[in-house]
């Protein structure tokens, strides 16, 4: 009886060690090419993503304007106020929607938002879609995830990787004023 079950022994332990039970859809890594092989699948990634982007707009019947950071934007109704600048503070109204049409965050119910561009802890493309609109603006932004919440979300209500969907509307533009901040 011992014979045939170090026998089995024998040969579980030798097939341990054989590239036949490795797993077919594990990539084999090589240490060398690591960081050339995670630049070419975040490129891969990130052409995928502004496909996606830009057949939703189209669903949509936007004619949105492409920036070179990858920010989509639409001004559907133009206000006559103030440019939106640096070192100045914008109060906005806004919903903000992932591609599947969820409702992520929306003023109605929290209230208009107040940023300082350029020292604001908003979103970079957030920021970005404000300084091209006056205040009176109505717009559109699609934020591609990496201006957006990158890789981790906001740990609430977006999750990683996600687009956001900005509809703003620019209520005031003001001068910086420490005692309101």
């Amino acid at each position: 009886m011992r014979l045939p079950v170090l026998i089995l022994a024998i040969l579980f332990l030798a097939s341990c060690g054989s590239d036949k039970n490795k797993q077919k859809d594990q990539p084999d890594i090589n240490p060398d090419n690591y960081m050339d092989e995670m630049e070419d699948a975040n490129q891969y990634y990130t052409v995928s993503e502004s496909d996606q982007i830009d057949d939703y707009a189209e669903r949509m019947g936007w004619d949105m304007i492409k920036t070179g950071t990858g920010l989509r934007y639409l001004i559907y109704e133009n206000g006559t106020g103030r440019m939106v600048e640096n070192k100045l503070v914008v109060r906005f109204e806004f919903k903000v929607n992932l591609l599947n049409g969820a409702v992520c965050y929306d003023s109605d119910k929290q209230g208009p938002k107040e940023v300082w561009i350029g020292h604001a802890d908003v979103e970079s493309g957030l920021e970005e879609g404000l300084q091209l609109l006056r205040e009176g603006d109505h717009a559109k932004f699609i934020l591609p995830s990496h201006l957006a919440f990158g890789w981790l979300g906001d740990s609430e209500q977006i999750p990683t990787r996600a687009v956001l969907i900005y509809d703003v509307h620019v209520l005031e533009v003001r001068d910086y004023s420490p005692e309101i901040y």
